[in-house]
């Protein structure tokens, strides 16, 4: 980043402040969001073995179920051992392993062993049962020995359900048992599937496709958490769907014994709800730190660095309006910036100095060039005056020479006075100016029975350096008409054209012979930097434009 691109001292600080707090701002969040990830990433594998947990508890369950199954089955299909011994010795059994409730041993050579307790199935229902379980699909070979072929499931006699373990031995032959049934308490189970302290906020249950739930545990007392449709995981199920409470849950399943036996738990989002606030403070404290830290920032540049700097601003703009103006200088300035006030100070100072000199100087000038002003006027009156006493001694051409000669130093002392009325060089109106040139024309150059009128309509103003020429142009005009036509009448006409612009005209009341004006003529108008707009003609003596003030 080029810091020059900012014209500031503000700004270019600012800027450095974003270049440092922009990548420290995207690495905090590139670190809160690995955090994030890999918090749900645990959770994930929090949850996934917890269910992998619940389901080989099951198959551990149900594997020593099944080998004391055939342990006993095993013992009890002696050839020795009669049937009546066997239901005894069966009952006793199950009377010492709390929640075995019946069984049913079958040998290849049809020798039958039953029994089941006091308010167990009857042997023709376990037949039933037995035959129900055969003709439903086995479940395959788990890891470990090879125990023949088992079927796990549910059944329900009447109003009570129980655990069914199925063993199936198709190629048994003799006294060798052929098939094995056991029947349990589904309490057996569910302690099985204790949650422990661990389990808060997560519900698991074993599901047998067909006969519904087998065993529930969590902190739900019905099953209301189970999705609201029946997933069979093929692998390593994990999903998120509504319950049949309509609520939207995190579901894991695990098949236990296929095709039928799954677990599925089900998990409360308490831990993402957990790791996403996590998140949000691992990524807004570092942020909202920063934040403040550029606020703190600017506050520090504002109080420390600009509002002194502003304040010198404001004293060098104010130096226009006004000559006391300083800047601030405090002992809680920064010893640079108050160096640099100091040095303003300083150079005001001396302005100030230098400033005075100059005004004396200046005024100086002014009184000489005002006294050197005064000084031409007067010499010009004590021409025109030497030039009217010497006109007395001569008659004719001579005379009127005389008086040409004194109505133009009367032009240039009149110029002089109007523009030296207040005591300083100003712009001499047009109207008072002519006026008095007219009246002079009148007094110096016009003969018997002629006359010399002025119509004057304008408020401009024009400098001394051309006020003179035109009045020197006017006169030429007047005079030159005055000597070539005894008699006549000059009227001399200044109007506004529009507010820069007017025109000097001037006219006689009886046509006249028109020379060609002298060559002095052309330099006047170069001079007041006129435009003829009409030349002489008949009793029109010439129309001239000029502009002024603009």
């Amino acid at each position: 980043m080029r810091l020059a691109r900012f014209t500031t001292v503000r700004g270019r600080l600012l800027a450095l402040l974003v270049v440092i707090a922009v990548p420290v701002g995207c690495v905090t969040a590139l670190a809160a969001f690995a955090t994030y990830r890999a918090a749900i990433a645990a959770i994930e594998v929090s949850q996934a073995r917890a269910i992998d947990d619940f389901a080989v508890r099951t198959r551990v369950w149900y594997r020593g179920a099944l080998r004391s199954l055939l342990a006993f089955g095993t013992v009890a299909s002696d050839p020795r051992v009669e049937s009546t011994i066997c239901a005894d010795a069966g009952r006793a059994t199950m009377a010492r392993v709390i929640g075995f409730r019946a069984f049913l041993l079958r040998t290849a050579d049809g020798r039958l062993c039953t029994g089941a307790l006091d308010d167990g199935p009857s042997e023709e229902e376990l037949n039933t049962i037995a035959a129900q379980l055969a003709a439903r699909p086995f479940a395959p070979v788990w890891n470990g020995a090879d125990l023949g072929r088992i079927r796990y499931d549910q059944v329900t006699l009447g109003s009570r359900r129980y655990l069914a373990v199925l063993a199936v031995n198709p190629t048994a032959t003799g006294s060798t048992l052929r098939e094995a049934l056991l029947l349990t308490n589904p309490d057996l189970l569910e302690n099985v599937f204790d949650l422990g302290g661990e389990g808060l906020g997560m519900n698991v249950a074993l599901i047998g496709r067909g006969t519904g739930v087998v065993v529930s545990r969590g902190p739900e007392s019905d099953v209301s958490w189970l999705p609201a449709r029946d997933r069979i995981p093929e692998g390593r199920e994990r999903w998120t769907a509504s319950s049949r409470a309509g609520i939207e849950r995190v579901y894991a399943a695990r098949m236990v014994a296929e095709p039928d036996f799954y677990v599925v738990a089900s998990f409360d989002h308490g831990p993402e709800r957990a790791a996403r606030l996590q998140f949000y403070v691992l990524l807004l404290a570092p942020l909202l730190t920063l934040a403040l830290l550029c606020f703190v920032y600017l506050r520090a540049i504002d109080k420390h660095c600009v509002r002194w700097l502003r304040g010198i601003e404001a004293a060098a703009r104010a130096r226009t309006y006004s000559a006391s103006a300083r800047a601030a200088v405090s002992a809680d300035m920064p010893n640079d910036i108050r160096s640099v006030a100091e040095a303003f100070n300083a150079m005001v100072d001396e302005q100030e100095v230098r400033q005075r000199r100059l005004q004396t100087a200046l005024d100086d000038n002014r009184f000489l060039v005002r006294e050197l002003h005064h000084r031409v006027k007067n010499s010009l009156q004590v021409v025109q005056s030497y030039i009217g006493l010497s006109k007395r001694d001569y008659r004719d051409e001579a005379r009127l020479a005389l008086a040409d000669a004194e109505c133009r130093v009367h032009v240039l002392s009149a110029a002089y006075r109007f523009t030296l009325a207040d005591g300083e060089m100003q712009p001499v109106r047009v109207d008072l100016f002519l006026a008095d040139v007219v009246s002079m024309i009148s007094n110096l150059i016009r003969g018997r029975e002629q006359h010399v009128t002025g119509v004057i309509d304008t408020a401009a103003t024009l400098s001394v350096d051309r006020i003179i020429p035109l009045g020197f142009l006017v006169a030429d005009v007047a005079s030159r008409a005055l000597r070539s036509t005894p008699g006549t009448a000059i009227t001399v006409t200044v109007i506004d054209i529009d507010e820069n612009t007017i025109e000097v005209g001037l006219d006689a009341d009886r046509p006249i012979s028109h020379a060609a004006p002298p060559r002095l003529f052309a330099g006047l108008l170069a001079q007041i930097e006129a435009e003829q707009t009409a030349e002489p003609d008949g009793m029109r003596l010439g129309r001239w434009r000029l502009r002024h003030g603009a």
